[in-house]
């Protein structure tokens, strides 16, 4: 066996590793950063606020204690491209390296065609897509010269599927999913790998009176195959997956992770 593969202990390892995952201050942004802490990253938790990052900063240390991962805050605004660029020097100042970036900031606005402004949309797709775009040309340079990386788009279940009323968000998650297959084809020579995470429907802050509302829980209990919706907690996973050895061979693709929603009908 090749000394540098790994062994079935460290299939999930992530020691050593620096990741930088933006919107990680609640959410599911910081159940990824938890999680990867958990295996042992040292995760840089972005957010628009500095104060706003400091109850999650002590929450993914107190995860990452066990398997010496550790947190740190880094506040800026995806939008704007020169404080991104920034931020990506400072954690290779200060960790050395940035091994993992988990593109999750997102923004929602639900319009019909006709309400919604182009300016309202092109908002939108400078928060969901141009900043990631940006985000991963400034990460994928150190990732090169290491000839190692991992880039992880959170996209939607709203990429291949739409509803109406929807437009504008529908746009910006699928094509951050074309965007995931670009660059996982551009990059992978370089040693590079390029996927997405689609999550469902959770049970997060940002949806909470979605989840107060019996009316949607009932309709969520009919048209998903767990019936249920999704716990934070329970996007770590894939996150941990997809960043570690055990998806070295995986590039380019989509791991949905939504209670079996797509695939019921």
């Amino acid at each position: 066996m090749n000394a540098n593969r790994p062994t079935p202990t460290t299939l999930f390892s992530l020691q050593g590793r620096v990741a930088l995952i933006t919107g990680a201050g609640r959410g599911l942004g910081l159940s990824m950063a938890t999680a990867l802490a958990a295996h042992g990253a040292t995760v840089w938790l972005n957010g628009r606020e500095a104060h706003g990052l400091r109850d999650a900063v002590q929450s993914v240390n107190q995860a990452g204690k066990e398997a010496a991962g550790s947190a740190h805050a880094l506040a800026f605004d995806v939008t704007d491209e020169a404080a991104a660029s920034t931020a990506v020097e400072q954690v290779l100042a200060q960790s050395g390296r940035l091994d993992i970036l988990i593109n999750n900031v997102g923004q929602r606005r639900r319009q019909p065609l006709e309400d919604l402004p182009a300016q309202a949309l092109r908002e939108l797709l400078e928060s969901n897509l141009v900043s990631a775009w940006h985000l991963c040309r400034e990460a994928a340079r150190p990732m090169r010269q290491q000839r190692f990386g991992r880039i992880i788009n959170v996209t939607s279940i709203a990429g291949p599927i739409a509803r109406a009323g929807d437009a504008a968000y529908t746009t910006g998650k699928g094509a951050l999913e074309a965007l995931t297959r670009a660059l996982a084809a551009e990059l992978g020579a370089h040693g590079i790998n390029v996927n997405a995470i689609a999550p469902g429907y959770f049970a997060t802050e940002a949806n909470a009176s979605m989840v107060k509302d019996p009316a949607t829980t009932q309709w969520l209990t009919q048209r998903s195959s767990l019936g249920r919706w999704g716990q934070p907690d329970e996007i770590g996973g894939a996150a941990v997956f997809l960043a570690s050895p055990a998806a070295s061979y995986v590039t380019g693709q989509v791991l949905v992770v939504d209670g079996g929603y797509l695939a019921h009908f």
